[in-house]
């Protein structure tokens, strides 16, 4: 009886245990509404002045016309740059970035990538990423920081020339932002199909266990 007790006692805490803490969850979810309000936005300020030969259908722009979607834009940016530099400051400050991404190695993002292909991936501990998910994460920072410093170089290309002129000039700083949203809504979809194959993953990110 009393063995029985504390195996059940023993399992109680595993089964409580925190896997996204509440910050994390928080940034999680402003980080996400900011980033599809400034991606239908942005695909209606892009229509406006396309770069390549296509433009975005209207039903999944947000603005309605060029002065709308920058208005859209703006906010949402603020809300990202300040829900982002929050999420940067918390994750080096507790140590979450060195405990959760590194290291990366090429062996490790080739072998995790080969066992995701055919299907030998392991989602059984939560708390862990495996190599492909760290260098998703991490390269996905690095998108976020370089699309925020490109789309000021071209609001403010004449205040912040300095700035504009490290990504080569203003035009060369639209095609950085539209290769970081392409890849930004790369990383989006993978990352939804991926919590919608492991819906455990979804429940930690919105109840933290």
């Amino acid at each position: 009886m009393s063995s029985i007790s504390a195996d059940h006692s023993a399992a109680a805490p595993a089964a409580a245990k925190v896997i996204q803490p509440a910050w994390v969850r928080i940034v999680h979810w402003i980080n996400a509404v900011a980033m599809v309000l400034m991606i239908m936005s942005g695909w209606q300020i892009y229509n406006a002045s396309p770069l390549f030969n296509f433009t975005f259908s209207r039903s999944i722009t947000l603005g309605g016309w060029l002065g709308g979607a920058l208005q859209w834009h703006f906010a949402a940016m603020w809300l990202l740059m300040v829900n982002g530099l929050l999420y940067l400051t918390l994750g080096l400050v507790t140590g979450r970035f060195r405990r959760k991404l590194l290291p990366i190695t090429v062996d490790g993002v080739v072998g995790d990538t080969k066992a995701a292909l055919t299907g030998k991936l392991s989602h059984a501990d939560l708390t862990t990423y495996n190599y492909v998910q760290k260098l998703l994460y991490a390269g996905i920072i690095v998108v976020g920081i370089l699309i925020v410093l490109s789309g000021l170089a071209i609001w403010k290309p004449v205040q912040l020339q300095w700035l504009t002129a490290v990504f080569g000039g203003y035009d060369v700083a639209r095609y950085v932002h539209f290769f970081c949203m392409a890849a930004i809504v790369g990383f989006l979809v993978i990352h939804v199909a991926l919590a919608l194959l492991v819906p455990k993953s979804l429940r930690a990110m919105i109840i933290g266990r």
